[in-house]
């Protein structure tokens, strides 16, 4: 077994303007990478910004990143960051933006490749610095080595092969406080459907667990909030960004398995959110799975069975009608690839993907 997370996190109220030093000290012009609106209207951006100019950091916006980034607009970002000499990249935002901020940072260090490097296995993968600030309660992609990307010439979204953690990651959770509640619903169920998959997992180990377990204890403080039972306080905010820390940890040393593999076609075509369509798949995965296992991490999460797990599920992000046709290409698309089918620690055919999938 081995554990490695070398991302330095820290998790507090005020934490950019905390660690600025840190953060001015990764380089001396940054380039932020960002969506078009939510970093600003969080006052993450402003923080960063803020906290740059006090140690005398210049920086330069990539405000283009879309949801489910694509390789298009990495390289577009590239050229913005080498045209300014940006020496290091901070990525606001959720995944997209986080994700995006590896990929840039990546191809700014290897900055006479294009774009087919973001896919070479064999490429080196060194990059420049990078700090990441999430503002949703959901990838964890601030503590992963995992860049997720859209390829428009395949009509697909997938991990690059490349494994880039960042050096610094800074977790505040005022910055989901003025999420709406959708927002909040789906991406607190990507973390559930990280911790869940990485104890589900054909490589989980005692200490992927240890992330686990501690991040569904953590996940589950806050679970009345997402179902409408009460108000969100700050300390409530600041374990679901908590949670979804420590489920990218889990992920970190696991992966993903069939509930996210089985999601990304459902992104792409149906052009349903992101935790959206990995809960989408996460009732019909538990039932596959070892009865023990299951009871147990139910229980940590506060469901009684599978079927309080997925009226939690429909309650809270909703179960879309998703056409038969998407549903069988996906399938298809997992049982195709050889690396996705041996995530589950069971054995797994097209008739079980078929009941995975709800088919």
């Amino acid at each position: 077994m081995n554990f490695y997370m070398p991302a330095k996190v820290y998790s507090e109220a005020n934490c950019v303007m905390n660690h600025s030093v840190e953060l001015a000290a990764l380089g001396t012009r940054a380039l932020i990478v960002t969506g078009k609106n939510s970093a600003r209207r969080c006052g993450a951006f402003g923080d960063v910004t803020a906290a740059l100019e006090e140690h005398g950091v210049t920086w330069v916006e990539f405000a283009e990143v879309e949801e489910n980034p694509s390789v298009e607009t990495i390289m577009r970002a590239r050229t913005v960051g080498c045209k300014v000499k940006a020496d290091f990249v901070i990525g606001i935002g959720g995944g997209s933006p986080m994700d995006a901020a590896k990929a840039v940072a990546l191809m700014m260090k290897h900055s006479d490749a294009d774009w087919p490097y973001l896919y070479d296995k064999s490429a080196e993968t060194s990059t420049l610095p990078i700090a990441l600030i999430p503002t949703t309660a959901g990838t964890g992609s601030e503590v992963t080595a995992v860049s997720v990307l859209t390829r428009h010439d395949k009509k697909v979204k997938g991990s690059i092969p490349h494994k880039i953690f960042a050096q610094l990651a800074l977790v505040d959770g005022k910055y989901v406080s003025s999420a709406p509640a959708s927002v909040l619903a789906n991406t607190t169920m990507d973390a559930l459907c990280h911790l869940y998959e990485s104890y589900i997992h054909a490589k989980a180990t005692d200490y992927s667990r240890m992330c686990a377990e501690q991040g569904i204890r953590v996940w589950a403080r806050s679970k009345d909030v997402i179902l409408g039972k009460r108000a969100a306080s700050a300390e409530d905010f600041q374990n679901m960004m908590n949670a979804s820390t420590m489920a990218g940890m889990a992920i970190a040393h696991t992966a993903t398995s069939l509930p996210h593999a089985l999601s990304y076609r459902l992104t792409y075509s149906a052009h349903m959110a992101h935790g959206k369509a990995c809960g989408y798949f996460l009732a019909g995965y538990l039932k596959e799975a070892d009865p023990k296992a299951v009871r147990h991490i139910l229980k940590l999460a506060g469901f009684e069975s599978i079927e309080e797990l997925e009226a939690y599920y429909v309650k809270t992000c909703g179960r879309d009608a998703v056409p038969q046709e998407i549903l069988a290409q996906t399938v298809q698309e997992v049982l195709g690839n050889d690396a996705k089918m041996k995530l589950p620690p069971f054995a797994v055919n097209e008739e079980v993907l078929t009941r995975i999938a709800g088919l």
